[in-house]
C-alpha cells in the first residue's frame, strides 16, 4: 500500500513560442502596475526587450544579478526597487536572476515573475540559496515562490550549446534526486522520469544543432518538470555537495551539478534501486551513474572540479562542511566516503 503526502503547485505556467509578448497581461493579471525587470549584466539586451512589452508597467532594469546570490547584490537591488517604487519584480535569465527575485520577494513580499532563458528549473521551487561571505544557505519558503512562470522557446535558441548542455544536466539533477527523495510521491516520479527521457533526448540535439526548436522545447519542458520535482519534495547529498562547492569555491553552478552527479549517484544507488532502475531507463548502459557519466562526455560537459577551479587542497574541507548540517539522503554519508568520492569528482575519475 503506498502511503504519501503529494505538495501541489500554485505558479501559474505559460509555455511555448513567442509567449513573452503576454507579459504584460500576465502582469497585469497580477495587479502589478510597477515592474523592476531583473537580469544579469550579459542579458541587458534581452531585459530592454522585455521592458519594452511590459511598457508604461515598466519601472526599471536591475542588471547586477550574480551567481548564488550574494547578499550584497541584493542590499543593491533593493534599493534599486525602493527607489523607483517598484510593486513587483520580472527575472529574466536563469538561476542567479530567479534567485535574486526570490530574495527580494522574501524580505518585501513583492510578487515575482519569471521568464526562464536555461534550464536552471529555480523559477519553479520555493528554494532560496543565497551566499554571504563564503558561506551559501539554502531555505525553502513558501513566501518566494514566483506567482506567474512564461516558457518562451524562442528566448532559448541562442543560448550558446556548451552552456545548454550543463544547463540540462543541472536540470537532469534535480529529476534524479526527485527519485530517491524522502517525501518523493508517485507524482514527482513520474514527473522525474518524463524529465531524464526529455533532457537525455534532447540534450545531444542541441549540442549537435542549436536551433533545432523541437529539441529546444523537449528540454525546455523537461527544464519545467525536473524544477517542479524540486519544488514538491526535498534534496538530498548531491544539491548539499554542489551547495557546499559553489559557495565555498565560488564554482560554476550547472558545471560542478554536472561533474558531481554521476559520482553521487554511484555511492546512493545501492540504496536506491527503484530511482537506478528508472534512470537506467532514459540512460541505458553498464550502470546509471556510469552512463551518466559518458553521456556527459559525449555532451562535452566538465567531469572534474580542477577543471572549474577547485583547489586539491579543498577536498577535505569540502567533505567536512558536507556532512555538518546535512541533508537526508537514501544511503548514510560518512567524512571518509565524501572525501573518496570527491576526489574522484576533482580528478575526473570514473564514478
Amino acid at each position: 500500500m503506498k502511503t504519501f503526502v503529494h505538495r501541489g503547485q500554485i505558479t501559474k505556467v505559460v509555455f511555448g513560442s513567442g509567449t513573452r509578448s503576454r507579459v504584460a497581461d500576465e502582469a497585469d493579471a497580477l495587479g502589478c502596475r510597477r515592474v523592476l525587470i531583473l537580469s544579469t549584466p550579459g542579458q541587458v539586451d534581452q531585459a530592454a526587450e522585455i521592458r519594452e512589452l511590459l511598457g508604461t508597467a515598466a519601472v526599471g532594469t536591475f542588471a547586477g544579478a550574480a551567481p548564488h546570490t550574494p547578499v550584497e547584490v541584493t542590499e543593491k537591488a533593493l534599493a534599486h526597487a525602493g527607489s523607483v517604487g517598484a510593486d513587483s519584480v520580472l527575472a529574466i535569465g536563469g538561476g542567479s536572476t530567479i534567485g535574486l527575485g526570490k530574495a527580494i520577494a522574501v524580505r518585501t513580499g513583492l510578487p515575482q515573475m519569471a521568464l526562464p532563458t536555461t534550464y536552471a528549473g529555480s523559477e519553479m521551487t520555493p528554494i532560496l540559496g543565497e551566499t554571504e561571505g563564503r558561506r551559501k544557505t539554502t531555505r525553502r519558503l513558501a513566501e518566494v515562490l514566483v506567482k506567474t512562470v512564461v516558457y518562451d522557446v524562442d528566448l532559448t535558441l541562442t543560448f550558446p550549446p556548451a552552456i545548454s548542455v550543463v544547463s540540462g544536466l543541472n536540470a537532469m539533477a534535480h529529476a534524479v534526486e526527485a527519485l530517491y527523495a524522502q517525501d518523493r510521491d508517485p507524482v514527482a516520479f513520474l514527473m522525474a522520469g518524463e524529465a531524464l527521457d526529455a533532457l537525455t533526448r534532447s540534450l545531444p540535439v542541441i549540442a549537435q544543432c542549436p536551433d533545432d526548436g523541437e529539441a529546444r522545447s523537449d528540454a525546455l519542458y523537461g527544464a519545467w518538470l525536473a524544477g517542479t520535482c524540486l519544488g514538491t519534495v526535498g534534496m538530498a547529498l548531491h544539491h548539499k555537495v554542489c551547495h557546499v562547492l559553489g559557495g565555498t569555491f565560488g564554482l560554476p553552478h550547472a558545471e560542478t551539478h554536472a561533474v558531481v552527479l554521476p559520482h553521487v549517484v554511484a555511492y546512493n544507488s545501492p540504496a536506491a534501486p527503484q530511482a537506478v532502475s528508472r534512470l537506467a531507463q532514459a540512460l541505458p548502459g553498464k550502470d546509471a551513474a556510469n552512463g551518466l557519466f559518458d553521456f556527459a562526455g559525449r555532451l562535452g560537459a566538465p567531469r572534474a572540479l580542477r577543471d572549474l577551479g577547485m583547489p586539491e587542497s579543498g577536498i577535505e574541507q569540502a567533505a567536512e562542511l558536507v556532512v555538518r548540517d546535512g541533508y537526508w539522503n537514501p544511503r548514510p554519508v560518512d567524512r571518509t566516503a565524501v572525501h573518496a568520492f570527491l576526489a574522484r569528482a576533482w580528478a575526473g575519475e570514473t564514478p
